[in-house]
């Protein structure tokens, strides 16, 4: 595969990834995948650990998981954007879904990636990032800005309010997940884009706040 200079300056092959997977064997298994391309990888478990490795020693680009035990990628990703850090994020996850590749892109990251796709097509991503584009899964790309545009005019996607009244009615991810046919962590990552849209912290807090900016139609004990 021919390589391609990147934006920086620092040709491909000496390019320095940061690797993030809660998984290790996924992990293990996409490091010997990338280092056939790459020299220089790092690996760290967890989007907190994401945030120390960025701000201790820039990488060229983060190649991460969304959903991690604990902060997901999309969340470290955002406190180092609100930190002024502006490293790269390519996301490579499980989740085949246009609605959370919207949400990363519009949150700043440069990739979504499906494993399901992995191997040439993630290398050919992160040369793709390396060099200022923006790359995701072909399979999802229209689909993934037309749910960034519906997004863009009301705040949350029709999956996403479709979550957000469930968590209302008191159910918990895993009911929800059965109910609109999600994985649990798909649930999750939803749910916290949404935690991080209206800017509160807890289930309770969710509620209300989405009650009051008319997002569902519950009575809220004032």
């Amino acid at each position: 595969m021919a390589m391609i200079a990147s934006n920086s300056g620092t040709s491909p092959e000496r390019a320095r990834l940061l690797l993030a997977d809660d998984h290790v064997l996924v992990a293990q298994g996409l490091e010997r995948l990338l280092l056939e391309c790459f020299c220089r990888i790092d690996t760290v478990r967890s989007g907190e650990a994401i945030i120390e490795a960025v701000e201790r020693d820039p990488p060229d680009i983060v190649v991460a998981d969304i959903s991690m035990e604990g902060m997901s990628g999309v969340d470290a990703m955002r406190v180092l954007r609100e930190r002024g850090i502006d490293t790269p994020f390519l996301f490579l996850t499980m989740h085949a879904d246009p609605e959370l590749a919207a949400e990363a892109i519009q949150a700043g990251a440069s990739g979504y990636v499906i494993k399901a796709s992995a191997g040439d097509e993630l290398v050919r991503a992160i040369l793709e990032v390396l060099a200022g584009r923006t790359y995701v899964t072909p399979t999802l790309a229209a689909r993934t800005i037309r749910a960034g545009a519906e997004r863009s005019g009301n705040g949350l996607t029709q999956k996403q309010r479709e979550i957000l009244v469930r968590v209302a009615q008191g159910l918990r991810s895993k009911q929800i997940a059965y109910e609109l046919g999600l994985s649990v962590r798909t649930v999750e990552s939803h749910k916290y884009t949404i935690m991080q849209e209206l800017g509160v912290h807890s289930t309770v807090e969710l509620v209300r706040k989405a009650a009051q900016a008319g997002l569902i139609a519950i009575d809220v004990p004032h």
